[in-house]
């Protein structure tokens, strides 16, 4: 029996919230363990708030940490906590060596060459064949034994900090009960992304119809978002608010759900989007559907017809008519269709006041 149990993920902010399905098992199966979650110091608000662990360990990757020496003080920080058991749910080299050097009794998860030598068993990452939470899972199956799957689907505990600013902005920007359509455009890498031109068009036929419009993003989202509401027709509307670079993530969250509907890209926001129960119309053009969708299912995936999809290219190769082709072929009406839908079935009601469904979490996939 496991009683002192770190779980590593290093990824970036929808891979750490894929990880919370695993928390909340490894607490079903182990409630006395103390359970602890290893990731990136800049996700801090994702996972700080989690009820099912006991404690957070943040590594600064691109600051303090990103040398060797506080690479090394930072393993001796791990070791001296004394984990009978550590899981590597991120297999690059950092993570694989921090899992490799924990000092725990044992070591399991995906791991890269020498590094899984330390391992008492290597999980093959089975994101090509199934959802990456159900890769997850059976690394706890295989690796570690679970029986019990407690899947509550993606979860994240707003900061209170992050909870009280958010809601000071929201009561100071939208008026009443306005029905908030968001809108996330940016995407990790350009093969996300869907076109600028098509978001503006369909803002615009939202504010048509009575809603209020809102877009999201970090600080490398702005020229973007600046790129779409120069197509717009009611960029100057009070229905149209920007709140791009100006949230934490914490706040992206609170902000999330107290909107009706999410149109978003594959990427971080989606899936912040899923934890906190928002309906989402996400695009998929290079991107994988299977792994990585968005884990609800009152939710849609518009998958490109093109017949490249899915390539996971981060940029397209491909020139003139045919360079991000995949995205070309999602249209305006399509993503609309689906958004009213959405709006209707769930009456345009804020996301916090929709009921959970546990265990429903196979979003619908649609091609347009």
């Amino acid at each position: 029996m496991y009683k002192n149990i770190l779980v590593i993920n290093l990824m970036h902010l929808g891979d750490l919230l894929l990880t919370t399905p695993v928390l909340r098992t490894l607490r079903a199966n182990y409630p006395k363990a103390r359970i602890t979650l290893l990731a990136d110091l800049k996700l801090a608000d994702t996972v700080s708030e989690n009820k099912y662990i006991d404690e957070c360990l943040f590594i600064d990757k691109k600051g303090k940490d990103n040398n060797l020496p506080n690479f090394v003080r930072f393993i001796q920080k791990i070791r001296a906590k004394h984990f009978d058991l550590a899981i590597n749910l991120h297999r690059n080299e950092r993570a694989s060596a921090l899992a490799a050097f924990s000092g725990a009794d044992e070591i399991v998860g995906y791991a890269k060459p020498f590094f899984s030598l330390f391992f008492k068993k290597v999980s093959v990452n089975k994101k090509a064949e199934m959802h990456q939470i159900k890769s997850h899972f059976a690394v706890l199956q295989e690796a570690v034994g679970v029986t019990k799957i407690d899947d509550g689907g993606l979860e994240m505990t707003v900061p209170k900090a992050a909870k009280k600013s958010a809601t000071k902005l929201w009561r100071t920007t939208f008026i009443g009960k306005e029905k908030v359509v968001a809108f996330n455009i940016g995407g990790s890498w350009p093969g996300k992304r869907w076109l600028p031109e098509y978001f503006a068009q369909c803002a615009d036929d939202l504010i048509d119809n009575g809603y209020s419009i809102l877009f999201l993003g970090g600080t490398m989202d702005i020229e973007r978002v600046n790129e779409c509401t120069a197509h717009m027709k009611h960029k100057d509307s009070h229905s149209c608010k920007i709140f791009t670079g100006k949230l934490t993530l914490g706040e992206l969250a609170a902000v999330l759900s107290n909107c009706s509907l999410f149109i978003t890209t594959d990427s971080g926001p989606m899936h912040v989007g899923v934890a906190m129960n928002v309906p989402i119309v996400a695009m998929f053009g290079a991107s994988p559907v299977l792994g990585f969708s968005p884990y609800d299912a009152k939710d849609v995936v518009i998958k490109s017809p093109a017949p490249c999809h899915p390539c996971d290219i981060q940029i397209c190769p491909k020139k003139g008519a045919e360079n991000m082709r995949c995205m070309r072929e999602i249209p305006p009406g399509a993503v609309l269709k689906y958004a009213y839908e959405l709006l209707n079935k769930f009456n345009g009601k804020p996301a916090h006041s929709l009921p959970s469904h546990y265990g429903k979490y196979e979003c619908r996939v649609v091609t347009p």
